[in-house]
């Protein structure tokens, strides 16, 4: 599989010429090496499996946040098959919010904020293993090394970075805005952007350091959701669920270039697999714009029959499908990517929320609900 999102600049083409086909990428020490520098997903292409997920059964892991349960479907069947019951916890209520898979692609993680706990799926078996006490893990994310986990601690106005093996807190960062919970990495792995969903600005942290080096507010103002770096790394998508759009954030200038209306709360951002259009939800009145990446403009859009809350997912291994939460509606929404048809909707328990679509081409985790490299 290819991309071809630009023209080589010049001095790539005197590397081609030289012998050295990539131009190189001052990476955070100890993460992979990129495949292709023009293509962050370079490794996540149809039918990408790393030897570690090869074997796991296809599912699809379903948070019910209301329910405090989590509904695992049979992709080719479309048929609840487990039903997994929370461990209780003092404070009554869990509100498991996202799947999120390791690093490492050994573990699922069910991240419970109100419950203060992460909970772990084997996704060989899926079956549940241990859970553990971790404070206020909203979402979770990885850094490209894989050396710690970052909780995004919205409640607590904090990002925890965490031994990704023993979950032990190596630092807690203060954000300074209010609803941390959505990120992705730079190309280089040496920044993250995360959205402050409460105070309509976003921050970005320096990676090795760990430390917030820059505050950017948000304009048109609203509920900024999930972020998302672009395929050829020159940008990050921020869905934005009051202003009913994406904006286009220059990372490495930290400065907003654009804002391109999609629909009515758009919330989750997610790729095609050949890396042409952008999937973004629009759960304010139940569509999926398809915004087509070569010209930054809304190509088509889906739209559910009789209305619905599409919220987060994933695409399938193979891009066939796109798979999202009705995060309003108790149900789960299948998409044929080939034509936007909606191939099933399957009634999951209350507040379904950041379900993940597993296994997933790729190396390696970066979190939430499975955003690879």
């Amino acid at each position: 599989m290819q991309f071809s999102f630009r023209l080589l600049p010049a001095v790539a083409v005197c590397a081609l010429a030289a012998g050295n086909p990539k131009p190189s990428l001052d990476l955070l020490p100890g993460m992979p090496a990129v495949l292709d520098p023009h293509n962050v997903y370079s490794a996540d292409g149809p039918g990408m499996l790393s030897a570690t997920v090869r074997n796991d059964p296809a599912r699809v892991y379903v948070p019910n946040s209301k329910s405090d349960t989590v509904d695992i479907i049979d992709p080719a069947t479309f048929k609840i098959i487990g039903h997994l019951a929370l461990p209780k916890h003092r404070k009554g209520r869990l509100e498991p919010q996202h799947v999120v898979p390791s690093w490492d692609l050994k573990k699922l993680w069910v991240a419970q904020d109100l419950g203060d706990q992460l909970t772990e799926i084997d996704p060989a078996t899926g079956k549940p293993g241990e859970t553990i006490h971790v404070d206020d893990p909203y979402n979770m994310y990885y850094t490209p090394d894989g050396k710690y986990a970052i909780v995004m601690a919205e409640r607590e106005k904090r990002i925890d970075f965490r031994d990704a093996q023993t979950m032990q807190v190596k630092n807690k960062v203060p954000v300074n805005c209010e609803g941390v919970n959505h990120a992705d990495f730079s190309i280089d792995g040496r920044y993250m952007i995360a959205t402050c969903e409460f105070s309509s600005e976003l921050i970005k942290v320096d990676v090795a350091a760990q430390k917030v080096i820059g505050h950017l507010k948000l304009e048109p103002k609203g509920m900024p959701q999930d972020c998302r770096i672009s395929p050829d790394g020159k940008v990050f998508y921020i869905a934005n669920m009051d202003s009913n759009g994406v904006h286009v954030i220059d990372g490495d200038a930290f400065k907003q270039i654009e804002f391109i209306p999609t629909g009515k709360g758009a919330h989750g951002l997610y790729f095609s697999r050949d890396g042409k259009y952008m999937y973004v939800s629009n759960r304010g009145e139940g569509s999926v714009s398809l915004l087509d990446l070569r010209t930054r403009k809304v190509a088509t859009k889906w739209t559910i029959p009789g209305g619905g809350s599409p919220d987060m997912g994933g695409v399938t291994a193979d891009g066939k499908e796109l798979w999202l939460s009705g995060r309003y509606n108790s149900e789960v929404y299948v998409f044929d990517t080939s034509n936007g048809n909606l191939r099933a909707r399957i009634k999951v328990g209350q507040g379904p929320h950041g379900m993940c679509v597993w296994p997933q081409p790729g190396r390696y985790s970066l979190g939430h609900t499975g955003n690879m490299r």
